[in-house]
């Protein structure tokens, strides 16, 4: 192999490590929201109602976009960990104000109103954007 792959391929452990602990902190996001919603998210999902689906993808992107920015400024496996963390409780923080908004959230999205399906998806991803941006230490 020529040096120039060798070096290419030293980056695998690094990239693999950061991508296994986003992937493991995406799971407990996904575990958490889905506890914390009293209405079934995958049930909904696998009946085709649009208004869960919309709502659960826009909290899984909301999450994502401060991951990125953990992952970008990170200096190690720990430090992505303890900001995975703080976007989680971000987050959470979100889905407890959409409910606050919508008293029947729950209700609403388990009886497939899309409105305020779409709504929380651009408040999660809002709140994902801002936390994202305030990650730049």
């Amino acid at each position: 192999m020529s040096d120039s792959i060798l070096r290419y391929l030293g980056g695998l452990p690094a990239f693999l490590s950061y991508f296994g602990v986003a992937v493991a902190l995406l799971v407990l996001f996904c575990v958490v929201y889905v506890r914390l919603t009293p209405h079934a998210e995958f049930s909904l999902i696998k009946a085709n109602k649009p208004a869960a689906a919309t709502a659960f993808g826009g909290a899984i992107l909301g999450f994502a976009l401060p991951l990125h920015a953990a992952i970008t400024h990170s200096i190690s496996l720990p430090d992505l960990a303890q900001w995975g963390v703080v976007a989680l409780i971000v987050q959470v923080l979100a889905f407890f104000a959409v409910r606050a908004l919508f008293k029947d959230f729950p209700d609403r999205i388990a009886r497939d109103e899309l409105a305020p399906g779409i709504f929380s998806a651009a408040i999660f991803i809002a709140v994902g954007l801002l936390n994202a941006a305030s990650m730049t230490y």
